[in-house]
């Protein structure tokens, strides 16, 4: 895949002529488009219209009926009413399959990779090089596959097995997969939630070069500076229904989230924790051989402390070391002038931490299980009266925690996957604080949720922090890690390169440091 000339990828060959677009000259046109799971309505009023050579924002909340008219589109699921046009003929795609033959290639959010198998076999899964018209040429398709990844710039190996990435190389790769189609449309759907601001750019360079292709590309992100950044136009869905579309020149940040939320967010601002607070976690030397090296930092109490680097920069290996996840080869932790453990989560947890992980999805919540069952599952020991679960007990937490963390959901025996990411995300820190945690430790808290979700747990930190508690965050936005962190700490392929002041700082000086 030559990006200069366009792509090329082995077999498949991405040509720099503008692709042909029939009628009124658009790419597609959806209108009308509606989807109802059991009688419920999650897709109103799907409208879009995607031009050749331009990015077009999806923008709306969790639960505003995106990813269900992105999958309607794709042919993942089957529209109750409404019309699609691709380049000007109707269509009514039955498969994914179906969608890929007229040109349309997607990067989902929720990512599916085949775990034991290479790289380069999940990009070209289907599509691989045969040998005598039957045997896969294993040789050529790693070939296509490392090309493909180095010409795009991602540094990941085709010959590495899919179950030893990290989420954020996953990610990679099914960004990569998409881009190895030959498509007249890209859908993304969240494509930079699990990577870095390097990473994200990489991608956005891609995406500019798909742009002068003739490509149009249908861009859904929370993160509105992405929006900004390259998007020409957008549409705002909210509750199943289509609200506005227009040119990203021609609106603001405010009228933007104004038009997402339906009403205006206010930002969460933070004041300065009080001077000489007692020092509540303190780091001294941590190592962990290859990920990251001699690592000191502490905590004071009423701080939220914030952690910031690219990918590979030993960020999330380093809380999951803080926690006891993994073992680190040298140094200690220290909460409240004692030491932690290493490698015992369990009792990291009894000394008073809680940790919110990267991927709620995977290792943050039992989806097919209660918001109830998810909230008190970490604290069912201090419920327990000769190890039986006192239910009234149980069934008042629950309560507490569905009121003061704003859960919207119409019962505590809803299972969570049925909940938007927002409020997956609140059951996350609800069962967090179930074990009354002093200290607070968050890897990329926000991801895959909409803005007002987002400030609603920047104020939930401040208020934790401002309580006397301490909290540690990790967060590949720039802009988020400066509005919620009184110091910043910045990390560097494993290093620590400076921990800054948190209210004076600024995106170009930690992107610099980082970098």
């Amino acid at each position: 895949m030559a990006l200069g000339g366009f792509m090329t990828t082995g077999s498949v060959t991405f040509d720099t002529t503008l692709h042909s677009t029939t009628g009124n000259g658009l790419l597609l046109e959806a209108d009308g488009v509606a989807k109802a799971f059991h009688g419920v309505p999650a897709l109103r009023n799907g409208h879009l219209k995607l031009r050749p050579g331009s990015v077009h924002a999806l923008c709306g909340g969790n639960g505003a009926g995106k990813s269900t008219f992105l999958n309607i589109v794709m042919g993942l699921l089957r529209r109750d009413e409404g019309s699609i046009k691709i380049k000007g003929e109707v269509v009514d795609f039955r498969s994914a399959s179906e969608a890929l033959d007229h040109g349309i290639a997607i990067i989902t959010q929720e990512l599916s990779p085949v775990l034991e198998m290479t790289v380069a076999e999940n990009i070209y899964l289907g599509r691989e090089p045969k040998r005598l018209g039957a045997f896969i040429d294993f040789a050529l398709l790693e070939t296509q596959a490392q090309k493909l990844l180095d010409d795009i710039g991602f540094p990941i190996r085709a010959n590495a097995r899919m179950s030893n990435l990290s989420l954020a190389e996953t990610q990679l790769v099914e960004i990569a997969k998409a881009l190895s189609f030959d498509a007249d449309i890209v859908i993304m759907d969240e494509p930079t939630s699990a990577i870095g601001e390097h990473e994200a750019h990489i991608l956005f360079a891609a995406i500019d070069r798909l742009k002068h292709r003739g490509s149009g590309i249908i861009y859904v992100s929370h993160k509105l500076s992405e929006i900004f950044e390259i998007a020409d136009e957008f549409t705002v869905f909210r509750d199943g229904n289509y609200i506005v579309s227009g040119s990203m020149k021609e609106t603001t940040r405010k009228e933007l989230v104004t038009h997402i939320v339906g009403r205006e967010v206010k930002v969460v601002e933070k004041e300065r924790p009080n001077a000489g607070a007692p020092i509540l976690l303190e780091v001294r030397n941590l190592s962990r051989e290859s990920e990251f090296k001699d690592i000191s930092i502490s905590v004071a109490a009423g701080e939220v402390f914030g952690i910031y680097g690219l990918l590979g920069s030993g960020r999330t290996e380093f809380l999951e070391a803080v926690y006891g996840m993994e073992t680190p080869t040298s140094g200690e932790v220290m909460l409240a002038g004692r030491p932690v453990p290493r490698g015992k989560p369990r009792e990291s947890i009894k000394m008073g931490m809680a940790m919110v992980s990267e991927d709620r999805k995977d290792s943050g919540l039992v989806l097919s299980s209660s918001i109830a069952h998810n909230i008190t599952l970490s604290a069912l020991s201090l419920m327990a009266v000769s190890g039986f679960v006192k239910q009234q007990k149980e069934r008042e937490v629950v309560e507490e925690m569905i009121r003061s963390q704003r859960i919207k959901t119409s019962s505590s025996e809803l299972a969570v996957e049925n909940l938007s990411g927002g409020n997956q995300q609140k059951v996350v820190f609800a069962r967090c604080l179930t074990t009354n945690p002093r200290l607070l430790i968050c890897d990329e808290p926000t991801r895959g949720i909409d803005e007002g979700s987002k400030q609603e747990i920047y104020a939930f930190l401040r208020d934790f922090a401002a309580k006397g508690h301490g909290v540690l965050v990790v967060s590949s936005e720039a802009p988020e890690i400066l509005q919620v962190s009184d110091r910043i700490a910045i990390f560097k392929a494993g290093t620590l390169v400076d921990v800054i002041d948190g209210h004076g700082a600024t995106q170009q000086m930690i992107m610099e440091l980082a970098s």
